[in-house]
């Protein structure tokens, strides 16, 4: 992964925006992911047509091809994956990586990951990260990225549901608009009839269709606006944004320098030339010959350098612009139907406006029956809705119910017979690599790194004869050991301070080979008691 051959500009986003910059990936590389997609997709949907006909079990395609979309999902995260480093795949190159891409984690997300909200979002960390057998580690890994945009990536996913789903009715709508509006009344009824009691397997083969339609349409962008937000939190966790900044300086640095030397040796072979003009001087222009240089001239020298004049542009002078002709010229411009204010509006009228128009409606029973649907949603929408608030306010309670608990915080009082004083810090043992090896023995890992902190910035402090303020950060601890006369000493110290760094803010301790040997390098260095 080469952060300089990225393709998109990393800042930082909100979700909402992440998501809009993978929708944005995958209309930019629409062929690469459609094709491999119709050619991927195609063959299985026909292989699971055929088997669940031949199993007299029509109604199985549709819940088959739902169920196995995150396979193909696989194919749209591959091309936008490597397409944002700058090498987007082929078609032939996108299907060969499928046999061997991506298997090892689609049995979490076949199984117990299927119906997971997050889906979309978490399947880059699996099959981009290489880490997708589980473990503890893989799962902080997901809970650190996914925790802080869980809710946005079920949102998408919620979305893209509910789109897959209308495009589905509106195919199946789209047949209605070539029915005869005499014969809708009889259609909708056998379509009901032919729904209800008994379907025949191309009727469910229709649906099917329809189905995978909707889906290779909707699933590139549900995967594309994952990627986005798994992109945005490796670029704030990561910092990639503030890497790119630095790299674009130091190719700037690297040209700048470059251009200086460039300058210098041109001023370097410039000197001649100057030394040889001071040594034999031109002969300066007469002031009579400069005297006769004037305007006139100037016009003409100008007019011959821009190769034309306002005679030539405008075709006259400008004192005798034609006032009729631009008159001419505006009304011929407002003839214009773009421009004019009137227009032709042609729209149908009835032959007969008195004939009643209730009597010409055809009677739609189910039409009715969709209506009073939809009135029942209109009434009763808003109370399923609060309660559908409700319920998911409730199951995501464990995530920001820990956020509320600190907003109202009862003033804590004082005791009034209790001592004020700082607790004092307790003095360093006699033995300090004793006593660090000791603590490291006994598993206090954290103590011992801690031990040979304090004991080494009070020995840099000594040394350096320097006064550390109350509370000073490893930062200005290192500042005060440059005047510490002993360049080993400092780079002792240094190496204490970093792996004191490492243990206290990324939990990263060294093993114990390493520990040995830097507490012999301070006890030496510093002079600790054996």
């Amino acid at each position: 992964m080469r952060l300089d051959q990225l393709t998109v500009r990393l800042r930082a986003r909100t979700a909402w925006e992440a998501e809009e910059l993978g929708i944005a990936l995958v209309r930019r590389h629409a062929a690469a992911i459609w094709k491999p997609w119709l050619l991927a997709s195609l063959p299985v949907f026909a292989l699971i047509g055929a088997l669940t006909s031949w199993l007299e079990r029509p109604w199985l395609a549709m819940w088959l091809l739902w169920w196995i979309k995150p396979l193909f999902d696989r194919i749209p995260l591959f091309v936008i994956s490597r397409a944002t480093f700058g090498q987007v795949p082929g078609t032939r190159q996108t299907l060969a990586a499928q046999l061997r891409w991506g298997w090892r984690p689609m049995l979490g997300y076949l199984t117990w990951r299927r119906l997971s909200p997050a889906r979309s979002l978490l399947m880059p960390v699996d099959l981009l990260e290489g880490s997708g057998a589980g473990g503890p580690q893989q799962r902080q890994r997901r809970r650190v990225l996914g925790q802080p945009v869980y809710l946005h990536a079920g949102l998408l996913t919620w979305v893209c549901v509910m789109f897959a789903q209308a495009l589905t009715l509106a195919c199946i709508a789209l047949i209605f608009m070539f029915v005869p509006v005499d014969d809708l009344p009889e259609a909708g009824r056998a379509a009901w009839t032919m729904a209800t009691e008994d379907p025949p397997w191309w009727a469910w083969m229709i649906v099917a269709a329809f189905m995978w339609l909707a889906e290779t349409l909707v699933e590139p962008f549900y995967v594309g606006a994952g990627f986005g937000l798994y992109l945005n939190r490796r670029t704030q966790i990561e910092a990639w944004d503030v890497e790119i900044v630095f790299r674009r300086m130091r190719q700037r640095l690297t040209a700048s320098s470059l251009s200086v030397l460039l300058l210098g040796a041109l001023s370097l072979g410039a000197q001649a030339p100057a030394q040889a003009q001071a040594r034999d001087p031109a002969p300066a222009v007469a002031p009579q010959q400069q005297a006769q240089v004037g305007p006139d001239e100037d016009e003409e020298e100008d007019e011959a350098e821009t190769g034309a004049s306002l005679q030539d542009v405008f075709g006259q002078d400008q004192a005798g612009i034609d006032d009729a002709a631009f008159e001419r010229a505006a009304a011929k411009a407002y003839q214009d139907p773009l421009l004019g204010s009137q227009r032709t509006v042609k729209r149908w009228e009835a032959r007969d406006p008195k004939e009643d128009a209730a009597s010409a409606k055809p009677s739609l029973p189910w039409l009715a029956a969709f209506g009073s649907v939809i009135a029942f949603l209109g009434e009763w929408g808003l109370w399923m809705l609060a309660a559908l608030l409700v319920i998911l306010l409730l199951w995501t309670a464990p995530y920001w119910l820990k956020w509320m608990r600190g907003l109202r915080q009862e003033p804590v009082q004082a005791a009034p017979q209790r001592s004020q004083a700082v607790e004092p810090v307790l003095p360093l043992p006699p033995d300090v690599a004793t006593q660090a090896r000791a603590l490291w023995a006994r598993g206090r890992a954290r103590d011992a790194l801690a031990l040979l902190y304090r004991a080494s910035v009070e020995a840099m402090v000594l040394r350096a004869g320097v006064t550390l303020a109350p509370g000073a950060t490893e930062a200005e601890c290192l500042r005060a050991a440059r005047r510490m006369p002993e360049a080993a000493d400092r780079a002792s110290f240094a190496q204490a301070v970093r792996v004191w760094q490492y243990a206290a803010y990324a939990q990263t301790l060294p093993d114990d080979a390493a520990f040995d040997s830097l507490v012999g390098d301070l006890q030496q260095r510093f002079g600790w008691r054996a």
